[in-house]
């Protein structure tokens, strides 16, 4: 079986982020993030954000979307975001864990992009004792479906929670595939984004996210919440290394650039050699594709890993790692299905 497809997950670690972990292996370190390799990579993500912010790196992008969203709402409240959000479908309850019980309350739209409507008519709800009221908005760039959001569309249901007072947490699992479709990472904080997971993972490196608090009150006592929840490092240089590979190489944008090129010759090969349509707009690195049953079994007998999403498309995912030759490869089975 072929994992090409699968996820933005079975690629290795990009040659720059494995080169930076190598690096940093060398010698000895001061523990626990106080390392040069660990501030470094972390003033490169300000500079990238342009936002003075504190920083820490964890483990895994659950945790840190699961232990964000525990900063900005009480046990007895809500986070509000897409159905579709991976807070929604794919922790396992992380953020109720973590937030000893924080609830998480699902809203529809179009591509995976939260429906302003459908938001307002949420917050314009009464509150009352029997159910957790809202409290913060979770939002996801590049979304769930492979879209996009632009800086209006942010801002039109960023302005929204703040009005009543509530918090702002973006899932940047995919930032770097937003970043290289033209979103201006620097408009993040000034839209007012309170906390930023900034992807490392699906960008090149090893399981590793940074957390990104733009309201630095947040970070109080932000060490003893990540000791407790498991997530802190004592040779924390490895989890910073390949992110400060990536950002130094420049790789950071420029295989998410190549990601997104793979996708958008993935998808007109679709719509022009096959007999399916796609099931959403193809912006970042994802293409979901209207698939039958039938035909996605036979794709996988013939040795191509890709799976059925929420809504029932199949769904194939580019990397840094994804050549032209294997989505040439993969079309010409599709186009036999």
């Amino acid at each position: 079986m072929r994992y090409d497809f699968g996820s933005d997950n079975t690629a290795g670690m990009a040659p720059a982020a494995l080169a930076a972990l190598i690096a940093a292996n060398d010698g000895y370190a001061r523990a626990y993030g106080a390392d040069d390799v660990t501030a470094r990579a972390a003033d490169l993500i300000r500079q990238r954000l342009d936002a003075d912010a504190e920083i820490r790196f964890v483990f895994s992008g659950t945790a840190a979307n699961a232990i964000a969203l525990s900063m900005l709402a009480w046990p007895h409240e809500a986070v509000l975001a897409h159905h579709a959000a991976h807070v929604c479908t794919d922790e396992t309850g992380a953020p109720g864990f973590f937030g000893s019980g924080v609830g998480l309350l699902g809203l529809p739209g179009l591509s995976g992009k939260i429906e302003p409507i459908a938001l307002q008519a949420l917050l314009d709800e009464p509150e009352v004792g029997h159910r957790q009221p809202p409290a913060a908005l979770s939002l996801t760039q590049s979304t769930e479906y492979g879209t996009v959001y632009t800086e209006e569309e942010l801002r039109h249901l960023i302005e929204l929670v703040k009005l009543r007072g509530h918090g702002v947490h973006m899932d940047g699992a995919r930032l770097a595939n937003a970043a290289a479709a033209g979103f201006d990472l620097t408009q993040i904080a000034r839209l007012g984004v309170d906390v930023l997971v900034f992807g490392g993972a699906k960008a090149g490196a090893n399981c590793t996210e940074a957390l990104v608090m733009f309201d630095r009150s947040l970070a109080r006592r932000i060490d003893n919440r990540l000791k407790q929840a498991g997530q802190t490092a004592s040779k924390t240089r490895f989890l910073a290394a390949p992110i400060l590979g990536l950002l130094e190489s420049g790789d950071w944008e420029a295989g998410a650039a190549h990601a997104n090129l793979m996708a958008q010759r993935l998808a007109a090969g679709i719509a022009t050699r096959s007999a399916f349509v796609l099931a959403h707009p193809v912006e970042a690195n994802a293409v979901f594709v209207r698939m039958p049953p039938e035909a996605h079994r036979r794709l996988n007998d013939a040795g191509w890993a890709c799976y059925r999403f929420d809504d029932g498309s199949v769904r194939f995912v580019c990397s840094w790692a994804t050549t032209e030759e294997a989505v040439d490869e993969v079309l010409q089975v599709i186009a036999t299905l």
